[in-house]
């Protein structure tokens, strides 16, 4: 059965769905990218393609075909321009989403994506390495995967393979060390790599006085369930940045706890 919208348009269920999974994709473009550089392009983009929609009901064969052609070949510059959002996308549905959702499923099965936990002496190691680089205010950046699989970042760096110890911590991130300038990534009770380079994030929101640490803290937040530690080189502070959200904490103490909740939460899931 056809509904008649407006006297004009002929719609079917069929196109009433194909609608609605439009606009869902819409929406979840609108919030991946938002307050990012691309969105004045997205915007753009969208304004483009209902015009053309508009002039083609409206039988403007030239400004049709005009749209039509600028929208076709836009799509492969497209590609280039958006490459870094859509590299950071599809990490982000591979790594996080699509992962998490199959854990106790049939992919989760398939890919054994099973959580990685921290043991209570390993981060004791992490904790007091971070309480004593803050009082001496040294800058670190320290990377704790869950599930995500962190080899396209780890691939940036320096292979380590040494279990977790507080003076090795300290060692790399001394300002005088090679391997100071990046992050240091771990897992379970090893060290795994340092000097790695993050993916920065692409916030425009983000307070002035948080430096490149916190914003590629905050950039591999986003695009996988790691936890992040981020020591000021300037103020000495301790940040904990999760999904993008950044925690000032007010001691040491603080970032033990909430290490332990977090690899607690993640071997009740």
């Amino acid at each position: 059965m056809l509904l008649e919208v407006f006297g004009f348009l002929r719609m079917s269920f069929i196109d009433i769905l194909d609608i609605i999974l439009v606009a869902v994709i819409i929406f979840v473009v609108f919030r991946w990218i938002r307050g990012s550089s691309a969105m004045s392009i997205f915007v753009a983009i969208i304004s483009l393609y209902v015009t053309r929609v508009v002039v083609s009901a409206l039988n403007m064969r030239l400004m049709s075909a005009i749209l039509g052609q600028v929208l076709d070949v836009g799509v492969l510059a497209l590609i280039v321009i958006f490459q870094p959002e859509i590299r950071r996308f599809l990490i982000s549905f591979g790594s996080r989403y699509l992962m998490e959702a199959g854990h106790n499923g049939f992919l989760g099965k398939i890919f054994g994506n099973k959580d990685k936990t921290m043991g209570s002496e390993a981060v004791k190691e992490v904790t007091e390495a971070c309480r004593t680089m803050s009082e001496q205010k040294t800058g670190a950046l320290i990377v704790i995967p869950h599930k995500s699989s962190l080899d396209f970042v780890i691939e940036t760096g320096d292979r380590i393979d040494a279990l977790i110890n507080k003076r090795l911590i300290m060692n790399i991130f001394f300002k005088n060390s090679p391997l100071h300038d990046g992050a240091m990534v771990m897992s379970t009770d090893h060290i795994i790599a340092a000097r790695c380079t993050l993916p920065i994030t692409e916030k425009t929101d983000i307070p002035a006085h948080y430096g490149m640490r916190h914003k590629a803290a905050i950039g591999i937040s986003e695009v996988t369930d790691a936890d992040v530690i981020v020591v000021s080189e300037e103020t000495g502070r301790i940040s904990f940045v999760k999904g993008g959200n950044v925690t000032t904490l007010g001691n040491a103490n603080e970032l033990q706890l909430l290490l332990n909740n977090s690899f607690a939460k993640g071997q009740e899931g």
